[in-house]
Formats: structure tokens, C-alpha cells, sequence
């Protein structure tokens, strides 16, 4: 298992190595003339030249790749060039925002879809796999932008139930923190519910089918242990979509945080892509792949140990 885990973890370090590289130069690729962006159109070359001198891209793609790269070895992610503050102080404001909304959306996801795929795989073509059906037909024809309004309407305007907009830090209240990201995360977990129960729901069907399912039966266990075990050996699909979900998320909560008001990551790629801030673009780009390599070594941490045949693989 330890040689497994270092061999998921060194696989994990090249993907974010690769990614980094990626997009800086595809950053310096897309935004050619960060200074136009950063100063505006009516910015005399005069003006544009002293800014490019600052913040060192009159220097060769290279040797800005190195500074920027030997910076980040060192954990350092430079200066942000909108306002000249640190891309890592302003990444520690932003990002616990965001990724509040992303996990709690996560769980939601994975305790609601588990349950909804679970009961219908267990009991095809039942009323309540029948709803289920209906019910992911129309979220996934409902845009999401659509029902983070309906959310604000009804639970925010008409029921007052949370607030509308705006984010409150755990460390200033729990409970309004948790009022703060419940109907954010219910918004983005919508979606990522119906891939997770389908897929359930057919890994549950296909299990019921296996041998080992009449051999429990035939030996007298109890209904409950056999569904323990129907779910165990159902899981990885599911695990499978969740961990995707949860890197699909981070994409999300752009337009999430758009209409709650949520000063997370998603503001702030907003507004240094129209700003070709490329260095919080680069810090947010790390931090978000950080992120998917955890997920996806958790993932294959928990797949090997429900499956030790992933591990001999």
C-alpha cells in the first residue's frame, strides 16, 4: 500500500508540474500585451514601457518562465500585477471561500446521490425510481444559473430563510457561515447528484446480478449486510463520478459566487482574466491543480483499499 501511495503521489507531483508549465506559457501565449489589459487602452507607450520594466516581462519568455518557476519551488507565487500585493496572502482569503462552497457541495452530493441510487438500484422500476428518473431529466435540462435565482427567491427573498448574497467567515459565526454557503452549495450540488446516483444505481443493478450476491442470500445474511455489500462492490463508479464532480466544481462556483456574492477564487479569475493579471491567473491555476491531485490520490487510496486488485495494477 506505501509503494502504491508513492507511486499515485509522484504521478500526482507531474501532473501539477505539467500543468503549471502548460499555462504559464499558454498565459503569455493568450494575453500578449498584459499592459494594455493592466492600464487600459488610453495608456501611452510611455506608460506601457515603465510597466513592462516593473513587472519584468521586457525580459525573455524564458527567463520570466525560470524567476516565476524557481519562485514557486520555494512556495513563493509571486506579486499579483493589479495591485502589487502578494498572489499567496490574497489565495489564502479567497480560496477558503470557495472551497467551503465546493465541499459542502461534495457531501451534499455524495450523501443525497448515494442514497437516491442506492434505493433505486435496489428496487428497478419502483415509484421512487421512477421519480428519480423524472427528477434528473429536469435538472440536467435546467441551466444552473437558473436555479441559484429560483433558490434566491424562495428560500432567501420569500422564506428569509438564509441570506441572499454575501459570505460570513466561520471564525466570525458558524452558524451564519452555514447559512452563508447552504444555498451556494445545494446550487452546485444539484447536478453532480444525478450523475452520482445514476451511476449508482447502475453499479447497484449490476451487482445484484454477481454470484457472490445468491451465495450471501443462500447462507441466511440478513438483507442489510447483503446491501452493505451490494454497496461496497458499487461504490467506485460513484466514487469515481464524485471526484470528478468535485474538480468540475471548482469550475462552477465562478458563476455560483457570481450570483451569491461569494468573494472566493471564482471572483478573482474573473477579474484578472479581464485585468491579464497572469500571475494570480498562474497562482490560481496551482492551487486548483493542488487540489485535484489531493482528490484524485484520496481517490485512489480509497479504490484500493474497497478493491486490492487496483493496488496490484
Amino acid at each position: 500500500m506505501i509503494l502504491f501511495t508513492l507511486k499515485r503521489l509522484l504521478s500526482g507531483v507531474v501532473l501539477l508540474v505539467a500543468v503549471s508549465v502548460a499555462t504559464f506559457f499558454l498565459a503569455h501565449t493568450a494575453i500578449s500585451d498584459p499592459t494594455a489589459a493592466l492600464l487600459g487602452t488610453s495608456a501611452s507607450p510611455e506608460q506601457q514601457a515603465a510597466l513592462a520594466q516593473k513587472i519584468g516581462i521586457d525580459r525573455p519568455l524564458l527567463v520570466q518562465f525560470w524567476d516565476w518557476f524557481s519562485h514557486l519551488l520555494m512556495g513563493d507565487f509571486g506579486v499579483s500585477w493589479r495591485n502589487f500585493q502578494p498572489v499567496g496572502a490574497q489565495l489564502a482569503i479567497k480560496v477558503p471561500v470557495t472551497l467551503s462552497v465546493v465541499t459542502a457541495a461534495t457531501i451534499i452530493t455524495a450523501v443525497v446521490g448515494t442514497a437516491f441510487g442506492l434505493i433505486a438500484g435496489l428496487r428497478p422500476g419502483g415509484w421512487f425510481d421512477r421519480i428519480t428518473k423524472a427528477i434528473s431529466v429536469v435538472l440536467f435540462a435546467l441551466p444552473g444559473f437558473w436555479v441559484s435565482l429560483v433558490l434566491v427567491i424562495w428560500f432567501a427573498i420569500d422564506l428569509k430563510w438564509f441570506p441572499a448574497v454575501g459570505y460570513v467567515p466561520p471564525t466570525q459565526s458558524v452558524v451564519g457561515w452555514l447559512g452563508s454557503i447552504t444555498l451556494p452549495s445545494v446550487a452546485l450540488a444539484l447536478g453532480g447528484i444525478v450523475a452520482v446516483a445514476e451511476q449508482l444505481r447502475n453499479a447497484v443493478l449490476a451487482s445484484k446480478r454477481q454470484d457472490y450476491v445468491r451465495t450471501l442470500r443462500s447462507r441466511g445474511l440478513s438483507g442489510p449486510r447483503v446491501t452493505v455489500h451490494i454497496l461496497r462492490n458499487s461504490s467506485p463508479a460513484a466514487l469515481t463520478v464524485l471526484a470528478l464532480m468535485f474538480v468540475g466544481l471548482l469550475s462552477g462556483a465562478i458563476v455560483v459566487e457570481a450570483i451569491f456574492s461569494l468573494p472566493g477564487i471564482g471572483q478573482l479569475t474573473q477579474a484578472s482574466s479581464q485585468n491579464g493579471d497572469i500571475p494570480m491567473l498562474l497562482g490560481i491555476t496551482v492551487v486548483s491543480i493542488v487540489f485535484v491531485v489531493i482528490v484524485n490520490l484520496l481517490l485512489d487510496l480509497v479504490l484500493g483499499w474497497i478493491n486490492p486488485k487496483v493496488r496490484v495494477s
